[in-house]
C-alpha cells in the first residue's frame, strides 16, 4: 500500500499539469475585474460625484470587499472543496452581480438623489453607504479568487512562485481589460454592452473551471491531509508591515504621478487608460519576476528588502522625468494632431512616455508580492490563508495611501513632500524587512546564536538605505509651473515662459516680449491650478494643462455673452446657478443685472473661487472676493444687493442631489475632452438642469470649437437639442474663424422682443449692463445679437448621424480625446453657417432694429465663413 508521502506526491506532479490551464484562467478573471472596475467607477460617479473624495470612497469600496473577501475565504469555505469548484463558483457569482449592477446602481442611485441633499458630512456618508452597497458584494468574490485557487498549490518554493505567478497572470489580464475597454469597448459600444463582455469572460472562466475540475486527475495536492496548521514563523509581522508599506507607497504613487501625468499628456480617457495599464504591466512583470526569484536560492526575505530599497531611486526616478524631462521634450501634439489617424499616433508617444516615466518603480512594487509569499510560507501552512493574509495586508496599505495621498497629502502638502513621502516610507519599509534580520537568533546545541550568514549584507544594505532615501528626497522638485499652464504644449511655449513665479506687480508690461510669467500656481484636492500674466497684460486661469479663462478679449467676449444673454432672456430672472466658476466673469456678469438677487456657484475645486477668481476682480466685479471668510455673503452694487453662495461640489452631483429652481444655469466646465466631463453633457445632466428651471427659464452651455472636430461638436449640440429641441447657437467668432459658442436652450423657445431689450439696456438701472457688453465688444444691441449662428430645428440635417451622448455611454469624452489635439474650428464654423436660415420668428419689434439686427447677422464676413455666394444670399436677405 502507497505511503501517504508517496500518494501526495503522485497528487502534486498530476495537478502541476493543470496550473498553466489556471494561470490563462486568471488572465481571463483579471480582465473581467478590470473592465468591471472601469464601468462601476463611471456609473457610480454619475449617482455620488466627480470629486476627489467620492473617488476616494469608490476606491476604498473596491479595494475594501477584495481585501474582505481574501481573508474571508479561508474562514468560510472549508478545506475539503475542491478548490476549481469554489474559484468557478467565485467566478459565477461575479458575472451575475456584475450584470445585476445595471439595474442596482440606478436603482440606489435614485434613491440616494430623492433623500441625500446637502454637502455636509452626513452626504459623504451616504456617498460611501452607496457605493459600498453597489461594491463590496461583487468585490467580495474577486478578493476570493486567489486565495481559493491557491489551495491547489503545495507549500514548497515552486508552488509559492506559482502563486505569484498567478497573481501576475490577473494582473496581465488586467492591462487587457483596461486597454479594451479603454479603446474599444467603451468607445464603441456602451455600459451595458461592456458588462456583458466582462460577465461573459466570468462564465467561459467559470465552466472552463468546472470542467478541469470534472477530470479524474484534478485533485488537489494535500486534500487527504488531516489539517493544515499555522505558520510559526516569529518574524512574519515584519513581511506583513512591509507589503502593507509596499502597498501604499503602490497606490500613493499611482495617485501623484496620474495627477502630473494627466497634465503633461492631457487628461483624456485614453491617457488615464494608458497610465493604468503602464502601471499594471510593470506590476505584472515584477510579479513574474519575482515569482522565479522565490524558486532560487536568495532569501526572498532579503530580495523584499532590496526592492523596497530600489524603490527609493524608483520614485525619485520618475520625480526627475516628470519634472525636469519630460517638460522638455520637443513635441508639438498639433502637429500630429491633425495629421490622418494623428490621435493614434500620439496614443504610442503617451505609452512610451509612461513607459520610460514609471515602469521601473511598478515593476519593484510587483516583484514584493510574491516576494513576500515566499518569505511568510511555511511547510503545512494553509495556502489560502497564506495568500489571503499577504493579499489583505497588500490591500489595506493600498487603500491607506490612496485615501491619504489624494485626500490629505497632495491638498495639504503637494506633490514635491507627497513624493518625499514616498521615499521616506519606502525606507522605512526596508528597514522593517531587513533590520530585524540584524537580530535573528538560531538554535544551536549550546541554545540560541545569531545568524551570521546575511549580517555584513544587510548592514550595508541598511547604510545605503539610510545614504540613499535623504539624498534622492531632496533630489524630488516640485516641477516647472509651465506643465501646469499648458500641459503638453509646455515645449511648444518654452521659450516665453519665464522660470520663477512672481507678484503680479512684478510682471513687466508692454516691454516688447511676449514673455509669461506664472504668479500664482495650487495643488487642490480635485485638481492643479495656475494663474499667469503675459507682458501683454492678458492674465489667465489654468487648469486641466491648459487655459480655461483669461481677459484676453475673444475670452472675455464669452464669458459675457454667457451671462448676458441668459439673463437677458428671462423676465426678471431672481435666482442663477453658475456651473464652473473659472475666472468668474460669467459669474460676476449677473451682479449687473438689476433683477437678479440670489447668485449659486458651484466649483468642484475650492482653489478657484478662494484664490484664483479673486485674482480676477476687475473683469467679475469681485464676485467671490472674501469668500474664504465669509460664504454665503451679500454684495451691494449699483443694482442692489446680491446673496452670493459658493458650493464647492461637481456640478451635476449639485444639480442631481438640490431641490432649488432657477431662473438661468450656465454650465462652463472645462473641455469635452477632459476625463469626467462628459458626465456634464449629456442627456440625463441637460434634463436635470431642465427640471431645475422655473418656468421661463434657461439653460446656456460653453462649447468649444478648437481641439475639436465635426464629430464631437456634432454629438455635443444633438444631445443638448434633444433635450432643448428649440435651442440656438450663439457663435464667438471675430472674422468668420470658428473658435467657441453658447449653446442656448429654452423649454418654451426663445422670442426675443428687440425694443424691449433696447429698452432695458438704454435704461439707467442697466447702465452697468451695457457697459459691461460694451467691454467685450457689444457696443450695440445688433453687435450682440450678430453672435447668432443657428437653431436646432436648422441643424438637424448637419447633425445627421452624430452620435447622442447619454449617460449609458459617456461617447463625448471618446470622440472628444480623438480629437484634442486638432484644430478644425473653422470648419466646424462653416459646417453650421452652411445651414443658415434667419430667425425671423424669433425676433419682434420695430422695423428699424429688426433690419438692424438682420444687418448685423448677415454681414459677408459670417456668410463667407459657410462658403456661401454672399451676393446672392444678401440679395434674398434685403427688404
Amino acid at each position: 500500500m502507497p505511503s501517504p508521502t508517496s500518494r501526495n506526491t503522485a497528487q502534486a506532479t498530476a495537478s502541476d499539469r493543470f496550473l498553466p490551464p489556471i494561470l490563462l484562467l486568471f488572465i481571463g478573471s483579471g480582465c473581467a475585474a478590470l473592465i468591471y472596475e472601469i464601468v462601476w467607477y463611471q456609473m457610480l460617479q454619475l449617482v455620488i460625484g466627480l470629486t476627489t473624495i467620492s473617488l476616494g470612497l469608490l476606491l476604498g469600496s473596491f479595494m475594501g470587499g477584495m481585501c474582505l473577501g481574501s481573508i474571508a475565504l479561508s474562514r468560510l469555505v472549508t478545506r475539503g472543496r475542491h478548490p476549481l469548484r469554489v474559484y468557478a463558483c467565485l467566478e459565477l457569482g461575479i458575472g451575475l452581480i456584475g450584470i445585476l449592477e445595471l439595474w442596482l446602481v440606478p436603482a440606489v442611485g435614485a434613491f440616494y438623489s430623492d433623500h441625500a441633499g446637502g454637502h455636509d458630512y452626513l452626504n459623504i456618508i451616504a456617498r460611501g453607504v452607496v457605493a459600498a452597497v453597489c461594491l463590496v458584494p461583487p468585490t467580495l468574490l474577486m478578493g476570493a479568487t486567489l486565495p481559493a485557487i491557491a489551495r491547489w498549490v503545495e507549500m514548497t518554493p515552486q508552488g509559492v512562485s506559482w502563486l505569484g505567478l498567478f497573481y501576475g497572470g490577473n494582473i496581465a489580464g488586467a492591462v487587457f481589460g483596461c486597454l479594451l475597454a479603454g479603446f474599444y469597448l467603451l468607445r464603441v459600444h456602451d455600459m451595458a454592452t461592456t458588462t456583458y463582455v466582462a460577465a461573459g469572460i466570468n462564465f467561459t472562466v467559470a465552466a472552463l473551471a468546472w470542467a478541469l475540475a470534472s477530470d479524474k486527475n484534478a485533485v488537489a495536492p494535500r486534500e487527504e491531509s488531516s489539517s493544515w496548521r499555522q505558520p510559526k514563523n516569529p518574524g512574519a509581522w515584519a513581511i506583513y508591515v512591509s507589503i502593507a508599506l509596499s502597498g501604499l507607497t503602490a497606490l500613493g504613487a499611482e495617485v501623484i504621478w496620474t495627477r502630473l501625468l494627466s497634465l503633461l499628456l492631457g487628461g483624456t480617457v485614453y491617457t488615464f487608460s494608458i497610465i493604468l495599464a503602464v502601471f499594471l504591466f510593470g506590476l505584472g512583470i515584477g510579479s513574474s519576476a519575482g515569482s522565479f526569484a522565490s524558486r532560487t536560492k536568495i532569501s526572498p526575505r532579503i530580495a523584499l528588502g532590496i526592492c523596497q530599497l530600489l524603490l527609493i531611486a524608483g520614485v525619485a526616478w520618475t520625480s526627475f522625468n516628470i519634472s525636469h524631462s519630460l517638460p522638455h521634450w520637443p513635441i508639438d501634439p498639433a502637429l500630429i494632431g491633425d495629421i490622418k489617424n494623428g490621435a493614434w499616433y500620439i496614443f504610442q508617444l503617451d505609452l512610451a512616455v509612461a513607459l520610460w516615466t514609471i515602469l521601473p518603480a511598478a515593476v519593484l512594487w510587483g516583484a514584493s508580492f510574491p516576494l513576500a509569499l515566499a518569505a511568510v510560507a511555511a511547510p503545512g501552512q494553509d495556502p489560502g490563508q497564506l495568500v489571503g493574509g499577504v493579499y489583505a495586508a497588500n490591500t489595506v496599505g493600498a487603500i491607506f495611501g490612496s485615501l491619504f495621498f489624494s485626500i490629505a497629502s497632495v491638498p495639504l502638502w503637494g506633490t514635491q513632500t507627497s513624493q518625499r513621502i514616498l521615499i521616506g516610507i519606502a525606507a522605512i519599509s526596508a528597514f522593517t524587512v531587513l533590520g530585524p534580520m540584524l537580530f535573528e537568533r538560531r538554535k544551536t546545541a549550546d541554545g540560541l546564536a545569531p545568524v551570521r550568514g546575511h549580517a555584513l549584507g544587510v548592514s550595508v544594505l541598511l547604510v545605503i538605505t539610510l545614504i540613499a532615501a535623504p539624498l534622492l528626497g531632496w533630489t524630488v522638485s516640485p516641477g516647472f509651473w509651465g506643465a501646469v499652464a499648458y500641459g503638453r504644449f509646455v515645449a511648444t511655449y518654452q521659450g516665453t515662459l519665464m522660470p520663477d513665479i512672481i507678484p503680479e506687480a512684478d510682471v513687466p508690461q508692454h516691454d516688447g516680449t511676449s514673455n509669461v510669467y506664472c504668479t500664482y500656481t495650487g495643488e487642490g484636492l480635485n485638481g492643479t491650478v495656475a494663474v499667469t500674466v503675459s507682458t501683454a497684460g492678458v492674465r489667465s486661469f489654468h487648469s486641466a494643462g491648459k487655459v480655461q479663462a483669461s481677459n484676453d478679449p475673444h475670452d472675455m467676449r464669452l464669458q459675457r455673452m454667457l451671462g448676458h444673454l441668459s439673463a437677458l432672456s428671462v423676465n426678471n430672472p431672481k435666482s442663477v446657478l453658475v456651473v464652473a466658476c473659472g475666472a468668474g466673469v460669467t459669474a460676476g456678469t449677473f451682479l449687473t443685472n438689476p433683477s437678479v438677487e440670489k447668485i449659486t456657484i458651484c466649483d468642484i475645486e475650492p482653489l478657484v473661487p478662494k484664490y484664483v477668481t479673486p485674482m480676477f476682480t476687475k473683469e467679475n466685479y469681485g464676485i467671490t472676493d472674501n469668500v474664504i471668510n465669509q460664504n454665503p455673503r451679500v454684495i451691494h452694487t449699483p443694482s442692489g444687493d446680491k446673496t452670493v453662495t459658493v458650493v464647492y461640489d461637481d456640478g451635476r452631483h449639485f444639480i442631481r442631489t438640490t431641490k432649488e429652481k432657477f431662473d438661468v444655469i450656465t454650465s462652463d466646465p472645462i473641455d469635452p475632452w477632459v476625463k469626467g466631463c462628459a458626465a456634464l453633457n449629456t442627456i440625463e445632466y441637460y434634463t436635470m438642469c431642465r427640471d431645475h428651471l422655473n418656468p421661463g427659464g434657461v439653460m446656456s452651455l460653453w462649447i468649444p470649437f478648437y481641439e475639436s472636430n465635426d464629430e464631437t461638436a456634432k454629438s455635443v449640440l444633438a444631445t443638448f437639442f434633444q433635450v432643448y429641441p428649440k435651442g440656438i447657437l450663439w457663435s464667438n467668432d471675430y472674422t468668420g474663424d470658428g473658435y467657441d459658442a453658447v449653446l442656448f436652450g429654452q423649454p418654451e423657445g426663445t422670442k426675443i422682443d428687440l425694443d424691449e431689450w433696447q429698452t432695458k439696456l438704454n435704461s439707467p438701472a442697466f447702465a452697468t449692463v451695457k457697459q459691461s457688453l460694451a467691454e467685450a465688444g457689444f457696443a450695440t444691441l445688433p453687435d450682440l445679437m450678430a453672435t447668432y449662428a443657428g437653431r436646432a430645428e436648422d441643424l438637424q440635417d448637419w447633425m445627421k448621424g452624430a452620435e447622442i451622448n447619454q449617460d449609458s455611454n459617456l461617447r463625448l469624452q471618446y470622440l472628444a480625446g480623438l480629437s484634442n489635439n486638432t484644430y478644425q474650428g473653422t470648419a466646424i464654423l462653416r459646417g453650421i453657417l452652411s445651414h443658415y436660415k434667419y430667425p425671423a420668428d424669433m425676433f419682434s419689434g420695430s422695423d428699424a432694429l429688426k433690419q438692424s439686427v438682420r444687418q448685423a447677422i448677415e454681414t459677408p464676413r459670417r456668410l463667407q465663413a459657410s462658403n456661401v455666394d454672399t451676393s446672392t444670399t444678401v440679395a434674398v436677405a434685403s427688404p
